[in-house]
């Protein structure tokens, strides 16, 4: 009976081991064609996995608070006149190394690129007060420093020392004498700075005989002289070489009367300023204008702007001496007097243009800056 009994249990525990074992394959085949999902497996969470998270969190907001910005801005003299190749210096607080660049044609400059934080810009140029100016650029951003007006030295100088105006005059044209453009162009009749002390009729007469002597006046005189007799100008003066001295000779005397008589004789007898003043501000059709309008405006001693009878009644009579020692030929009364009066008062516009527009880019005013810093100083000692 026992036998019997324990034959029975063996039988059914053994169905019901070979129903599970048939069952655990069914189940795990089964379960990806009815769309069920494995069984999740959890596990516990370490306080070593939740220290990982965070930091990996905090790494996220680092990332986003170091996106680096831009710095951008201007710099101008106290004219308003753009400053070209300023150079300006970026500095971090804390960091040994900096940045930097140069102002463009337009006084602009750019930094990108910049980490975010405070920083400091050291602008400095050649005869100008170095300037400092301080900021701070936030991540992704463009900071736009204010416009940067940088004051010629040498006026700092001469506020703080007291010169008479005759001696501040003399060291402004000691400076002018020292502009030229693309390093060889004189460029003397021209004036940086807008409020320039008035100039005695020795210092104009000066300025005339400074730019009538230069060498490279004598040579583009030459020049000229010579293209006058490749083309046969002035026939009568004939070839050769004394055919070219003749020329050379009639085309000095033309620069040399109209530079005396618009730069320095009428200037000293109606008071009136002889140099052109850049303006540089303003729209470019403005500062057209005011190139052409110089011919036939100017300033007066008086600092005030009036017509420039100077350069006007030059270019005539400049024209009327011509008319005198050119061949008998080519004299053709006042019809000829007034046509090359005209030519002239068109350089005289034409110059201006250039001096507004071209030479400030190339000429070497800063060092003439510079030069006249120096002179103020040795004056004031």
């Amino acid at each position: 009976m026992r036998s019997t009994t324990r034959n029975c249990a063996f039988k059914i525990q053994k169905r019901v081991l070979l129903s599970l074992s048939l069952c655990v394959p069914l189940c795990a085949f089964s379960a990806p064609l009815l769309g069920q999902q494995p069984p999740v497996v959890w596990e516990p969470v370490t306080s070593s996995a939740l220290l990982q998270e965070a930091a990996s969190s905090t790494v996220g907001q680092g990332a986003d608070e170091q996106t680096p910005g831009n710095i951008r801005g201007k710099v101008v003299d106290q004219s308003g006149a753009q400053i070209t190749g300023a150079l300006l210096k970026l500095t971090r607080e804390g960091q040994s190394s900096s940045q930097e660049v140069e102002s463009d044609e337009e006084g602009q400059f750019f930094f990108f690129n910049v980490a975010p934080g405070a920083f400091e810009l050291t602008i400095t140029s050649e005869g100008l007060a170095t300037q400092t100016v301080s900021g701070t650029v936030k991540a992704g951003e463009t900071c736009v420093v204010p416009q940067v007006t940088m004051v010629v030295a040498t006026l700092v100088t001469e506020v703080r020392v007291g010169l008479p105006p005759d001696e501040v005059a003399q060291v402004q044209i000691e400076a002018q004498e020292k502009q030229r453009a693309f390093g060889f162009v004189p460029n003397f009749y021209v004036s940086y700075v807008h409020d320039a002390a008035r100039l005695s009729p020795k210092l104009k007469f000066r300025l005339a005989w400074k730019s009538a002597s230069d060498p490279v006046t004598l040579a583009g005189v030459g020049f000229l002289a010579g293209i006058d007799q490749a083309a046969d100008r002035w026939g009568a003066y004939g070839q050769g070489m004394e055919g070219y001295a003749k020329r050379y000779a009639a085309t000095y005397t033309d620069v040399f009367g109209a530079t005396f008589l618009g730069g320095a004789v009428l200037p000293s007898l109606l008071k009136q300023d002889p140099r052109y003043f850049y303006k540089g501000t303003g729209s470019k059709r403005s500062r057209l204008l005011y190139a052409i309008s110089n011919s036939v405006i100017c300033k007066g001693d008086n600092g005030r702007w009036q017509p420039n009878y100077s350069n006007v009644l030059g270019s005539f009579g400049a024209a009327g001496l011509a008319n005198l020692y050119y061949p008998e030929a080519d004299r053709r009364g006042a019809a000829s007097v007034a046509s090359t009066a005209l030519i002239r008062l068109g350089e005289t516009s034409l110059a201006a243009i250039l001096q507004e527009f071209v030479f400030p880019r190339f000429s070497s005013r800063r060092s003439a800056r510079s030069q006249s810093q120096r002179s103020t100083v040795a004056i004031a000692h």
